[in-house]
């Protein structure tokens, strides 16, 4: 028996349900080690296919989804072959509602969402795909070391022609700025706080907003390439943009707003979407 490993395999950027605080944006890295008998060639598995075709899949499943707890306590789910529609209820009362495509959801046979129960999910995935001299899959999904001030954001692209566009998916991103060329931890935690759990919702999409038991809702919806996308969650929890709430344009707000509320210094921002990659923006 033999083992092969591939360490940050790939960045898993996703949205999920958490019982008590509802849309939750994560990126986990993505290590897998596979066990086995080596093939005729001396090898396990090729690393030109571990990187192509199970980066491949875990990308395709599980990758800019909304990742739900099947097994959680109150769940109302109506899924079709068309269309995934879905009820969550949250903490004190509140809820999240969530409709579209079926391959914008990820359904997990569980109570909550853990690195440990995504990452048996996608071993599962990952099975009947793999040659039969290899004898077991295990996937770690962990956080991104030493992140320093970040902040766990959802949002969609309506414009976005790929996965990018659906209405639920979210990432766990760093935030580094600079006053005057200095790097201020202070100004870096102001904001992973402003935009801690948030919804970063574009004003275009907002539909309206309601009441529903004690608190009001703020609804947004579009139409992209993929079908029709909507979202129902709690205003405190948004965020809102006059923009599409991409890196390079949340890059830009926030160093824009630095400069009107701090006025004086020059700000550089880097705003990390998930893990080493971003956009730079100065004001």
């Amino acid at each position: 028996m033999i083992r092969l490993f591939v360490d940050r395999l790939t960045v898993v950027d996703f949205s999920y349900l958490h019982a008590q605080r509802g849309l939750l944006g994560e990126s986990w890295l993505c290590d897998i080690e596979l066990s086995g008998e080596p093939d005729a060639q001396g090898m396990l598995l090729d690393f030109g296919t571990v990187k192509r075709s199970v980066k491949r899949l875990i990308d395709e499943r599980f990758d800019h989804t909304l990742i739900v707890p099947r097994r959680h306590p109150g769940l109302v789910l109506d899924a079709t072959a068309d269309r995934c529609s879905l009820t969550f209820p949250y903490g004190p009362g509140l809820q999240v509602v969530h409709a579209g495509p079926p391959g914008a959801v990820c359904l997990v046979d569980a109570t909550e969402i853990t690195p440990h129960a995504l990452a048996r999910a996608i071993e599962a995935a990952l099975r009947p795909v793999l040659p039969g001299n290899v004898a077991a899959i295990g996937v770690t999904l962990r956080e991104e070391p030493n992140a320093g001030a970040c902040y766990r954001y959802s949002h969609g692209l309506r414009q976005h022609d790929g996965n990018c566009q659906r209405i639920a998916h979210g990432h766990r991103s760093r935030i580094e700025i600079a006053r005057d060329g200095v790097r201020d931890p202070a100004l870096e935690q102001l904001w992973a706080e402003r935009w801690r759990d948030v919804y970063i919702g574009t004003r275009a999409n907002l539909l309206g907003t309601h009441v529903v038991g004690n608190a009001s809702y703020c609804r947004f919806g579009y139409g992209g390439t993929q079908g029709e996308f909507a979202l129902e969650l709690p205003t405190d929890r948004c965020y809102l943009v006059d923009t599409d709430s991409t890196v390079e344009n949340l890059a830009r707000h926030v160093a824009d707003r630095l400069a009107l509320e701090r006025p004086g210094p020059r700000y550089r921002v880097r705003a990390f979407e998930g893990v080493d990659k971003g956009a730079v923006a100065e004001a």
